[in-house]
């Protein structure tokens, strides 16, 4: 049985956008996909994705503005956001 696809929309921030080379754009996922294997169809494209989404780069993810881990579904219409770490205090 063939999951149906969902559309989110992905956004790339801070050095992860320069690396893709765009702000966003809308992504077809299946039904009940979680963020890692949205990050694994991503990153399937090349070698660019692959660094510019690597986890061990302490890649941080947001679905719909709240910070996640990998392991959470994704639904039609979220907000995916891929941004790299932040230092500061």
């Amino acid at each position: 049985m063939n999951a149906s696809l969902i559309p989110v929309q992905v956004l790339y921030f801070a050095s992860v956008r320069e690396r893709m080379g765009l702000s966003s754009e809308k992504v077809m996922v299946p039904e009940g996909a979680r963020v890692s294997a949205l990050r694994q169809q991503l990153c399937a494209r090349g070698e660019v994705s692959q660094e510019a989404l690597s986890v061990q780069k302490g890649l941080r993810v947001a679905v719909n503005q709240s910070m996640v881990q990998d392991d959470v579904s994704l639904s039609a219409g979220d907000e995916v956001a891929f941004f790299p770490p932040v230092t500061g205090g």
